[in-house]
């Protein structure tokens, strides 16, 4: 068979709060919808914003940090794939009905706590401070001249062409 891929990347903001439930296995899923916009310019030379919205679902780890950080509002960064699913509408016997989802493997959000337009005040402290550290763990050397490179000084005669 082929090499075949399904991924999808997204960036965009949540439309409305997600909705949390759990399947009858106890495994927890949030999903919730996110706006994507296109700008472009009509024929006339006006700019025109396109707003598509996507419907994204999250599974078990994922969909704990989403009920804990991701409120109307927030910007985020998603990959995962998609899935179209479908079954038989009940106020129309016999009509398929078909929806295509993404499902996320992999979300990374980048609005602040203020920029999301939700309040985080009942979230656990530990939570918080785990936040706290890990965003504070800066691992590079400060903008300067670290001890290497003021021993080691190259000249043109350094370079081998």
């Amino acid at each position: 068979m082929a090499k075949s891929v399904n991924k999808v990347i997204l960036l965009g903001n949540v439309g409305k709060d997600p909705e949390i439930r759990s399947t009858g296995g106890g495994t927890m899923v949030a999903s919730f919808g996110l706006a994507t916009s296109e700008r472009s310019k009509d024929p006339q030379g006006n700019w025109q914003d396109r707003t598509e919205w996507h419907n994204i679902v999250v599974y078990g780890r994922l969909a704990e940090i989403v009920r804990d950080y991701v409120k109307k509002g927030s910007k985020i960064f998603i990959e995962g794939r998609l899935q179209t699913r479908n079954w038989e509408d009940k106020e129309f016997a016999g009509r398929k009905v078909y929806r295509t989802e993404i499902i996320a493997n992999d979300i990374s959000l980048l609005s602040g706590r203020e920029e999301s337009g939700g309040s985080y005040g009942n979230r656990s402290s530990s939570a918080q401070n785990n936040t706290a550290s890990a965003a504070n763990m800066d691992q590079r050397q400060p903008a300067g001249r670290d001890d290497l490179s003021q021993s080691t000084e190259i000249s043109d005669e350094d370079i081998p062409f």
